[in-house]
């Protein structure tokens, strides 16, 4: 009886003519689930509890008859398409009452298990679902969350596995509908359960240690090869393989510590000192004997026990002073002293005088039971200029054992005091004190220093001046031999225009002057011109027969070459031709090294060469005929 919609059909004829607009309603098709009201056209269920589940979609048939339905009426349909929605109905349900897994032992934690997934035939929200584990021994190795995007338990690992102490876990997992709909409760229970049974498959582990105590202790006085502790680990498999034992050297790189690799026995390897390091941190590695890769390690700690085996040292070198006037029993110097070791009863120190300090007069020690000592002096009054300075050796003994002991020197100093005891100067800071110097004294100092500063920079000033004026003088040195002749000159027949003596001078006259010393007039003796003795000019004539072929073949092997040559860039045409070629047929135009007297030489060629050699012909044929003159 439920009011699912109305439906409303029309009629066009006249309502006020009879029953020919009169319509009633009734259901061709569907009247199994649903029903018509036949004058107001409302549909209602027929029917209660619908079940979506086995049908979701209704459609009825629904016909409208006018003149009241009675023989002669017309009628029409429509189809009315009902659908049902869901409501939560159905509790969830696990298709399998029993899940297997399996994992391996060394499996971390967090790691998946497996999926696991109750069924629901709601849909939309009715499905959700949560999910738990009931049983307290699941809930203690084991996790289960909900996978929010398809519904499933997720079955993690909460707690390292042990494939030696129990293969086998069952879990019971329950799963519950999110949303409840109270309507529905008395239908049962919204929530199922399942058992999950998870194995554990061995693998091969390495070698726990057991017990895992990680701290040791040693006396720093055990020798080499003392046993410090003993390290022991098991294999957990169940073939449980031998272990090997051995110490990581990266922790241990000064190899202070052994171990034995068959019984785990820590020795030491070296002589011990606390005082040095009292802690060693090591890392020991436990393996199996055939399987190296399977390797654990543990962390050990070894404490180095403390022994007496450093005396006591006073804390500091002390001094002290006394005054001149100082009176019998007054206090000088209150002494302390130190030791490296630490007993754990602490420690205790007695002071006493040195026995070679037993005949000493003049000061006095007193142990003040607190591990210091206090110095008086014992007599009246001191000199300063009859002895400043007194060694008293102090000895100084622990209390062990073994009771081990040191000798100090306390160094007192006689002092000048004032009428309050306060010390004025001592023959050590008398020295201090003279040796400041004044304000007018110290201005005085660096006003000479700087005197001093500008004195060198000046010599050095003037050494690089000095320097540099050499080097200019070595330039014009070097340049002594230049001639220049910047004019033109007035023509050819300008003969006044430059002085050939200048060019002449250039020329090596020693075997002239040698000639000088002792030959006669045939070879040059002092009645001859110095003129006559220019060298000659070598003429060039060219040679019919040159041969240029030389060159030419060097020119065309560098051009072939530098064509073939890709590594060379398109646009470099540099070439070198260092090439000299053979020896030139022409003699040199050189005067230089060529001594010939003029009688072997004819310039009478010179009037051949044109009127601008004329006058250069003029000298050498003068020259010619002075030396013809003179031979005759």
């Amino acid at each position: 009886g439920t009011s699912v919609m109305q439906v409303m059909a029309s009629d066009a004829d006249d309502p006020t003519y009879g029953s020919s607009a009169r319509v009633v309603y009734s259901v061709l098709e569907g009247e199994q689930h649903f029903t018509v009201d036949s004058k107001t056209g409302v549909i209602r269920t027929a029917v209660a509890d619908l079940d979506r589940e086995t049908q979701d979609r209704y459609e009825v048939v629904i016909r409208a008859t006018d003149m009241a339905g009675q023989l002669g009426g017309l009628s029409g349909s429509t189809t009315v398409t009902i659908v049902v929605t869901d409501v939560n109905d159905n509790p969830p349900r696990f298709p399998q009452k029993m899940y297997q897994f399996s994992i391996v032992e060394t499996a971390p934690v967090g790691t998946a298990i497996g999926r696991v997934k109750a069924e629901d035939s709601d849909v939309g929200e009715n499905t959700d679902m949560t999910y738990q584990v009931k049983d307290e021994e699941g809930v203690e190795m084991f996790k289960v969350t909900t996978d929010s995007n398809t519904q499933e338990a997720v079955i993690t690992v909460q707690k390292p596995l042990d494939y030696e102490s129990k293969k086998v876990h069952t879990v019971v997992v329950e799963a519950l509908n999110k949303f409840v709909d109270p309507r529905f409760v008395d239908l049962g229970t919204f929530r199922d359960q399942t058992i999950v049974r998870v194995s554990v498959l061995d693998v091969d582990e390495p070698p726990e240690f057991r017990p895992p105590s990680n701290l040791m202790e040693v006396q720093e006085d055990a020798h080499v090869g003392s046993v410090v502790g003993v390290v022991t680990a098991l294999d957990p498999d169940t073939a449980n393989h031998p272990v090997r034992y051995a110490i990581d050297r990266s922790t241990d790189a000064e190899r202070i510590f052994d171990i034995d690799a068959k019984t785990g026995a820590i020795v030491t390897g070296k002589v011990l000192d606390r005082e040095t390091a009292g802690w060693h941190n090591i890392t020991v590695l436990a393996m199996e004997a055939d399987n190296h890769s399977q390797v654990s390690r543990a962390s050990l700690r070894i404490r180095i026990l403390d022994v007496n085996d450093n005396p006591p040292e006073l804390a500091t070198p002390y001094e002290a002073a006394v005054c001149e006037d100082a009176k019998p029993g007054q206090l000088i110097q209150t002494i302390s002293v130190v030791d490296r070791d630490e007993p754990q009863s602490g420690h205790r120190f007695y002071f006493t005088l040195a026995p070679e300090a037993t005949n000493n007069h003049h000061f006095s020690l007193l142990d003040i039971q607190d591990n210091t000592a206090a110095v008086h002096t014992q007599r009246v009054g001191f000199n300063r200029q009859e002895q400043d300075v007194y060694l008293l050796p102090i000895l100084v003994v622990d209390s062990g054992p073994p009771a081990l002991s040191s000798t100090g020197t306390l160094t007192i100093r006689v002092c000048g005091c004032d009428s309050n005891g306060a010390i004025q100067s001592c023959n050590s800071t008398a020295y201090v004190v003279s040796a400041t110097l004044s304000p007018g004294a110290l201005i005085a100092l660096l006003v000479c220093v700087l005197i001093l500063v500008v004195l060198v920079l000046l010599i050095l000033t003037l050494k690089r001046h000095h320097k540099s004026h050499l080097t200019s003088e070595d330039d014009e040195d070097m340049r002594d031999n230049v001639i220049k002749y910047n004019d033109e000159g007035g023509g050819e027949q300008d003969t006044e225009a430059y002085d050939m003596s200048a060019l002449r001078s250039l020329y090596d006259f020693s075997e002239i002057k040698a000639g000088d010393g002792g030959g006669g007039p045939g070879e040059g003796g002092p009645g001859r011109n110095p003129a006559s003795e220019l060298h000659a000019l070598p003429q060039w004539v060219q040679s019919p027969d040159l041969d240029f072929s030389v060159f030419r073949d060097y020119i065309c092997r560098k051009v072939e070459q530098a064509d073939e040559d890709l590594s060379v860039p398109p646009y470099d045409s540099f070439q070198t031709y260092a090439f000299e070629g053979s020896d030139s047929p022409v003699p040199s135009l050189s005067s230089i090294n060529t001594w010939s007297s003029g009688s072997e030489q004819d310039f009478s060629y010179l009037g051949g060469w044109g009127p601008r050699f004329r006058q250069l012909a003029a000298l050498y044929a003068g020259r010619r005929g002075d030396e013809d003159s003179e031979e005759s």
